[in-house]
């Protein structure tokens, strides 16, 4: 009975925890229709700055008053002002993608700040000393202090939401902002209290909940911990705060039931305990019932040029020559740091397909990656030591592993859209990481003994077909670029045919799909099991390039640090995932490897360099930050800049001939790879403006979209220039110019 009592009380504190975090959550989900997934990085930055005062020579006392009363209100605030007010109009993508962003600035920030390598600890309020004892069970202090503030602050808040005027302004601010204003409100103000009081939600849960899990400060762990607050706030479905604490507290008390009741040996029980939060959000939000089917009410800012089929297969074929030439002028590591590039860049064609092309979310694609590498490894490799091989045998079947468990992860989550359906693949791809990559234990299965991770890790060795070995970096670099090119140009194929209508019908308005007589479940099943299986093939050869993987190379952090360059640049653009997959595989990686070494090289700068080492990380982040500006991502500006070219052709080839010599002086060794790749991309970010420069001297300026029939009459080019602009798809028109309105209203038809 005393074991029972216990974790009784133990699971209700924390389960008191995750309410405090979750009941934030709640509050700014409900006021501005944003979920935060970086609140566990809030809560991580605000503990890290509570444990810095301290050490400082602050009273705890004086330390949580200004953390609690200050940082957490004004980290808010901050963030409302700065960045989350501009992502009205946007699609679920963006809002995700940017609050993604701000959780891994933030963590790497603190990271920067705070050597990881160095311990630090959090006490108890009152001191671990400090308790009471209640029917044989000893309480502390700070547990009676976590379970009074979530009673009083769950109480509080929906005393807020229905019995004060600024709680209906604060719902207000996200269900009709319009109204609120002429009512003589501000939402963006409403909006602005809902994030400061989110953000001292979040900072007291982490300052509460360190101590109890061991007193470690880790920024990664951490965030993590706070992040399984995201099932309880799913019980009350981001409404109901009453729903969301009694969900946090069958949480807080699953976890340590677990681990009283369930045997100790092996490492089941461990990973049972760290997955249960995401099996719980997983089972949540398959059981809940979910919103009805709605039309497209407001049309996203986002706007995608689907390329034709020939043009798919002219740049895929540039694309092969050039990463052929590029791969002539690197050295072997640089070659299979390419490839790494290159394998990431496959894994993001299946993010364009899925997200792009349909709209369904994937928060793991890694994951899917990881289905593959594991059936790969362990059906698909002969041979032993240096003589080990990968055949293709083993990577179809991996391929089909990984559609398979895409439709079954997809099967119960049909009827889940936009964030639901984000947050269920996000459940499963924790689940995933930490139940069956962390599974070092052998199991028996119908008389076959295996082990699914043996050693914590797996050597995947390179693809043999012939006379082709992938042992070659140049072989492998361009097999996956040939790959990636065959993918694209099968992706712009699907894009274009009924079946790709049928998907982009389904992103713009679900409703007037199903209406029409589509099968929306059918559509979804195929297109997550299309996603899974391109996914996994990547997967199976980032695993073969890199050699050995663990389940570091597969954590959703990871997946969710892919998915945010793949936006950034463009996710509904077949270049969008390569720019993207190589930012992720190989853009900060090197940067940041690059001035590591440069520090270890320079000791007298050491310091310089490790700080633009963690700088590069943070710029990523903040590039990510500003994806609301343009949700269409910096590809679909590039493109739009190279069509204004078409008048200004000699910039063209004038550009194309500083290439060529740019290469000639990197082939003779007179400037290096890097410098070669350096002054190339300034070459080509720099043609635009110096086309638009040279057209707008011969006053061939643009006619804005706006002012289409007042400035220039109606033609076909200004027809196709409106369409570019709207997005829509070129249509054949009869070449009869119309009369523009301003001085030629009454010109003969």
């Amino acid at each position: 009975m005393t074991t029972f009592l216990t974790y009784t009380i133990l699971g209700l504190v924390l389960g008191a925890v995750y309410s405090i975090a979750a009941s934030g959550l709640v509050l700014t989900y409900t006021t501005s229709g944003i979920f935060n997934f970086a609140h566990g990085a809030q809560a991580m930055f605000g503990t890290f700055l509570y444990w810095q005062v301290q050490q400082w020579g602050w009273p705890a006392w004086l330390a949580l008053v200004a953390v609690i009363g200050v940082v957490g209100p004004a980290m808010g605030a901050a963030l409302h002002a700065v960045i989350m007010k501009g992502l009205r109009g946007t699609a679920d993508v963006t809002k995700i993608i940017v609050t993604v962003a701000v959780l891994l600035g933030t963590v790497y920030l603190a990271q920067w700040v705070w050597d990881p390598d160095e311990a630090r600890t959090v006490d108890m309020f009152f001191g671990s000393g400090a308790k009471i004892t209640l029917g044989g069970v000893e309480i502390r202090y700070h547990e009676l202090v976590c379970l009074a503030a979530a009673v009083a602050i769950a109480a509080g808040l929906r005393v807020l939401f229905t019995r004060t005027r600024a709680g209906v302004v604060m719902r207000g601010s996200v269900d009709d902002p319009d109204l609120l204003r002429l009512n003589g409100h501000d939402p963006e103000r409403a909006a602005m209290l809902s994030w400061a009081l989110g953000s001292t939600l979040a900072v007291l849960a982490g300052v509460l909940i360190v101590p109890i899990s061991g007193g470690a400060l880790d920024a990664d762990q951490l965030t993590l911990l706070v992040i399984d607050a995201f099932a309880a706030a799913m019980f009350g479905r981001l409404r109901s705060i009453p729903r969301t604490f009694a969900g946090a507290m069958v949480l807080g008390l699953a976890a340590n039931y677990v681990l009283a009741y369930l045997p100790s040996a092996g490492t089941f029980t461990g990973n049972l305990r760290v997955s249960l939060p995401m099996i719980i959000l997983f089972v949540v939000l398959v059981v809940l019932p979910q919103d009805r089917l709605r039309g497209a009410a407001v049309r996203t800012r986002e706007r995608y040029r689907p390329p034709t089929v020939r043009s798919a297969a002219v740049w895929g074929a540039v694309l092969v020559a050039g990463v052929y030439l590029y791969s002539l002028l690197l050295s072997d590591s640089g070659i299979t740091t390419f490839a790494l590039g290159m394998t990431f860049a496959i894994i993001a064609l299946s993010l364009t397909v899925l997200t792009g092309y349909a709209g369904e979310l994937n928060l793991a694609p890694l994951s899917f990656g990881a289905v593959a590498t594991v059936v790969a490894f362990h059906f698909g490799v002969h041979g032993t030591g240096l003589d080990a091989r990968l055949n293709v045998q083993g990577i179809l079947l991996a391929v089909v592993a990984a559609a398979l468990v895409g439709g079954l992860v997809a099967l119960p989550a049909l009827r889940l859209r936009g964030l639901y359906l984000a947050l269920a693949t996000l459940a499963f791809g924790e689940f995933l990481s930490n139940m069956v990559l962390r599974d070092t234990t052998e199991h028996k299965l119908f008389g076959v003994k295996f082990t699914l991770f043996p050693g914590g890790s797996l050597v995947v060795p390179p693809l043999k077909i012939g006379p082709l070995d992938l042992r070659d970096g140049t072989s492998s670099l361009m097999t996956a670029t040939v790959l990636f090119a065959l993918i694209g140009v099968g992706l712009a194929a699907l894009r274009s045919s009924g079946y790709g209508r049928r998907l982009a019908a389904m992103k713009d308005s679900p409703a007037a799909t199903a209406m029409l007589g589509q099968n929306l479940i059918r559509l979804k099943l195929s297109v997550f099991m299309i996603s899974a299986a391109i996914a996994g093939l990547g997967g199976v050869l980032m695993a073969s390039a890199t050699g050995t993987v663990a389940q570091e190379n597969f954590t959703f952090v990871g997946s969710l640090g892919l998915l945010m360059l793949v936006v950034v640049a463009g996710i509904g653009y077949i270049s969008g995932a390569l720019a993207g997959g190589l930012m992720a595989g190989v853009g900060s990686a090197v940067l940041v490897a690059t001035f590591n070494d440069l520090a270890l090289s320079h000791e007298s700068m050491a310091n310089i360099y490790t700080a633009l080492g963690h700088l590069v990380l943070v710029m990523t982040a903040l590039v990510g930050m500003g994806v609301g500006r343009n949700p269409s991502g910096f590809v679909h500006d590039i493109a739009d800049s190279y069509r204004r070219l078409r008048g200004a052709r000699p910039v063209l080839y004038g550009g194309g001939a500083v290439g060529a010599v740019l290469y000639v002086l990197a082939v003779t060794d007179v400037i290096g790879a890097w410098t070669f790749a350096i002054a190339a991309l300034c070459v080509v970010m720099l043609l635009p403006v110096v086309g638009r420069m040279i057209t707008e001297e011969r006053g061939a300026r643009e006619t804005p979209p706006e002012l289409a029939g007042v400035d220039e009459p109606y033609s076909d080019e200004l027809r196709a220039r409106i369409d570019r602009a709207l997005g829509l798809p070129a249509a054949h028109r009869p070449s009869r110019p119309v009369p523009a309105l301003r001085g030629e209203a009454n010109a003969p038809a």
